[in-house]
């Protein structure tokens, strides 16, 4: 009986009797972030018997590391300061040079952007602007800490232009507080409880009915009030449980903490009419109303960053910016982190929470951490009979281009690469000005999820679109005519292999580039721009490995 008793406990508690009973036993918060992640997964590594690839080469690194941090693919004259050099810290001087980029602040944003359920980073229909895309660049190039994001998301200050763009989290999911509940829960805690929204999780105990509409109790005061956000002072969720009649839900956090707060009845005609005088004065105003006297939102950030409860949103963070560099999470799905479904590596989560709290949930320091392991150096080759379990991380996983990833590496990619500047300041404003003009190829790119794989909207894309082909291989400035003034086919085979690749060319990738281009020596300005293409269209170019 005491034992049964016992992990009824353990199950309604979660990840946060784990979270909290790990921490005298982990590796010490002094560690440098790549020394913890290669410890424990090296460590797994040694237990299962598995050797795991070997490092890439140079090329495979920078390519990997500027997709991953500028959202684009290295220019040749990166690629071969890169590897003419012999410095042994080059690799963290290229790391510390990518992260102080404007582009990481544009891909992080856009990178965030998507995860946050809004598709692929840009604009959606209908919209002016994008608010929420906007307030993220802001925040990033001001290296603002997660959950300072997190507060100003659930607590937005309309009034303030540069903090505005926060509230369109909350402002595109305010008429439908279920799906608000969902994609909250999921985003900022890794948690999906949508399957409780009618029913008690057939397979998690601590997901129960109860906890859903607890969750959603949070956002039930908040309203749309004059195209602004407001919160009412009363409130209640009221729900039918599939066995029982209809009940008030109490405010639950997922740890199954309840929250004492008033308003919590039904308000006197008085209450109500006081509470709508204060709503509507915003509205008379076309401003936002004052605040409540008491919000729950305020109350949810201050439970969810509390040092008893914060695992939850530490850890959803920590695991996402691992699956962002490696290609997956230490838990899958991302948004099923809960105690039937344990990390690859429970201590490892752990300790990145843990760091990430103690650091001020610095964004920017655990990307610099994570992309300077030797677990994200491994070449995504594996030349052994069987591939090893994913969740070992032996092997570097082969992640498709974002939509902009793509659109920009296309138009840097096609671009004449002795017209690029090679001092850095002036680099980074072309680079800049190259993403500017491919925002709109974005477009024609499907925003990737995991076990992602070209469509047939896509290969058609590129098979018939000559317009698509004429405006990144013809004319003046591009690649293919810089080629053309290359007398010597090997050279120019090499400079396209480079550009477009972000490697030289191997000798039997030579040997039938070169021989192509001598058949076609009666149309050379076709035949450069078809070997531009034949790249271009390779499934090397549209996946950073």
């Amino acid at each position: 009986m005491m034992r049964n008793i016992f992990t009824c406990v353990c199950l309604l508690l979660g990840s946060t009797l784990a979270f909290a009973q790990s921490g005298d036993k982990l590796l010490p918060a002094d560690k440098s972030i790549e020394h913890a992640v290669d410890h424990y997964i090296d460590a797994k590594l040694k237990a299962e018997g598995v050797t795991p690839s070997p490092h890439a080469d140079d090329a495979a690194i920078l390519r990997r590391l500027t997709l991953d941090l500028n959202g684009r693919v290295p220019t040749v004259s990166e690629l071969d300061d890169y590897l003419k050099s012999s410095d042994p810290a080059k690799k963290a001087q290229v790391v510390d040079r990518l992260l102080a980029s404007g582009a990481f602040n544009r891909h992080g944003a856009q990178t965030f952007y998507a995860f946050m359920q809004y598709s692929d980073g840009r604009p959606r229909k209908g919209d002016k602007g994008n608010p929420l895309y906007d307030y993220l660049l802001t925040s990033f190039g001001e290296n603002r800490g997660w959950d300072r994001m997190f507060k100003e998301m659930m607590l937005p200050d309309e009034k303030n232009a540069k903090l505005a763009g926060a509230a369109d989290f909350l402002k595109t999911r305010v008429k439908d507080l279920n799906r608000l509940t969902i994609d909250a829960s999921s985003t900022f805690f890794g948690v999906n409880v949508s399957c409780a929204q009618c029913h008690d999780h057939p397979h998690v105990q601590q997901w129960t009915q109860d906890q859903f509409y607890g969750m959603k109790s949070f956002f039930a005061r908040t309203i749309d009030s004059g195209g602004f956000l407001g919160e009412r002072d009363f409130g209640v969720v009221k729900y039918i449980p599939n066995k029982g009649v209809e009940k008030v839900s109490p405010i639950l956090f997922l740890t199954g903490a309840k929250i004492d707060a008033p308003g919590m009845k039904d308000p006197t005609g008085e209450e109500k009419k006081k509470e709508q005088q204060r709503l509507d004065v915003g509205k008379k105003a076309k401003a936002p109303p004052a605040p409540p006297n008491y919000s729950l939102r305020a109350k949810l950030v201050e439970t969810a960053l509390a040092p008893e409860s914060r695992e939850f949103f530490a850890r959803n963070i920590a695991n996402r910016m691992v699956h962002r560099f490696f290609g997956r999470g230490l838990v899958m799905p991302l948004d099923q982190v809960h105690s039937e479904n344990m990390p690859s590596h429970s201590e490892l989560l752990d300790w990145l929470a843990r760091d990430m709290a103690e650091h001020g949930y610095d964004l920017k320091r655990m990307v610099r951490g994570l992309v300077l392991t030797k677990a994200y150096a491994r070449s995504s080759r594996w030349d052994g009979d069987k591939l090893p379990d994913e969740r070992l991380f032996a092997v570097a996983s082969v992640r498709p281009l974002a939509p902009m990833q793509m659109a920009t590496s296309l138009k840097v990619a096609t671009t004449d690469p002795l017209s690029l500047p090679v001092e850095r300041k002036n680099l980074e404003e072309r680079l800049e000005t190259l993403e500017k003009s491919g925002a709109g190829l974005a477009n024609l790119f499907a925003q990737p999820t995991d076990n992602f794989q070209v469509g047939v909207a896509e290969a058609m894309l590129f098979a018939n679109n000559e317009a698509l082909q004429k405006s990144l291989v013809e004319g003046a400035g591009t690649l293919a005519e810089r080629m053309k003034q290359e007398p010597d086919l090997t050279k120019r085979a090499d400079l396209a292999v480079r550009t477009v690749l972000n490697r030289a060319a191997r000798d039997n990738e030579l040997a039938a580039l070169i021989g192509y281009m001598q058949r076609r020596q009666d149309r050379p300005d076709a035949a450069c721009q078809q070997v531009v293409w034949a790249l271009l269209t390779s499934a090397e170019f549209r996946f950073n490995h």
